[in-house]
């Protein structure tokens, strides 16, 4: 695959920063075939042609990972590699993120229409039904929010650890998707807020244009950091399972104590970004 051939994933656990602008070519790359070859399908194309460029980058780093856990005696040495691995992973998230939000703001709007159907969807069925909640119960405190969201996250943290323990790489097509509908909803605010600021030119419109993006960034990745970072750790830890079942190193107590430590710790992760989206979030924006 000529892709993975431009990879090397040790080094990039050196220098996430490259894994940044690796997303934004493979989305770029994704959005350019899907749309051209299977219009009627892109936006579920797009999501598999990213996820197909990155797998084996990704298993091949999960492997290394599993393998780690053999080496080191010390959990804290396993969680520090772990953490170089997470840092470089929400890179990736984020350099696709950031193309699909440009393609999103940038592209026409009936490209943007074929491409992003699903994920518009997607977000108007979360508002339909957050709206459903306030007419049955007249109102929703934060206290009830924070459950909703908190027990829906884990609801994906779930998939992401079964698709990663099943399919190793798995979870990357579910982080992909929320990547999408976050760029989605993210576009859709950077695109409002240019239209409040229409009746500019200039160097006014183009400060409004950064300030969109700038609000429109924040708004969604305050909290949208957290959770990612928390859906990777668990996608690690059933990868590491699922090549620790292959390689028959199940018996080795350290994979599987690791990979409970990196649940526990999604867990609180959740937990946490749940915490800013009701609380955090509102007050700064």
């Amino acid at each position: 695959m000529v892709l993975e051939l431009l990879l090397n994933p040790f080094q990039l656990k050196k220098r996430p920063w490259e894994l940044f602008v690796v997303g934004m070519v493979y989305t770029a790359i994704a959005i350019f075939l899907s749309y051209f070859v299977f219009r009627d399908g892109a936006g579920l194309l797009m999501i598999f042609l990213i996820v197909l460029a990155t797998l084996p980058t990704l298993y091949t780093t999960i492997k290394h990972e599993e393998e780690i856990d053999l080496v080191y005696d010390k959990e804290i040495m396993m969680l520090k590699e772990h953490t170089k691995v997470i840092i470089f992973l929400i890179s990736l998230f984020m350099g696709i993120t950031f193309a699909l939000v440009l393609s999103y703001v940038l592209l026409p709007s009936a490209v943007v229409d074929s491409i992003f159907v699903l994920q518009q969807n997607a977000i108007a069925n979360v508002i339909q039904t957050v709206n459903d909640d306030v007419i049955l119960t007249g109102d929703i405190t934060k206290l009830s929010l924070f459950g909703n969201i908190f027990i829906n996250n884990i609801k994906v943290l779930f998939f992401c650890l079964v698709f990663s323990f099943l399919y190793g790489t798995g979870a990357m097509f579910i982080l992909t998707w929320n990547a999408s509908v976050i760029a989605t909803a993210m576009g859709t605010l950077v695109k409002n807020e240019l239209g409040n600021a229409a009746h500019l030119v200039g160097l006014p419109y183009l400060s409004a244009y950064f300030g969109a993006a700038t609000f429109s960034f924040f708004r969604y990745m305050t909290h949208g950091i957290i959770e990612i970072a928390a859906y990777f750790i668990a996608g690690l830890a059933g990868g590491i399972i699922s090549i620790a079942l292959i390689k028959h190193n199940l018996n080795e107590d350290k994979v599987l104590v690791d990979a409970l430590d990196l649940i526990l710790i999604s867990l609180g992760f959740l937990f946490v970004a749940a915490f800013v989206e009701v609380y955090i979030t509102p007050i700064i924006f």
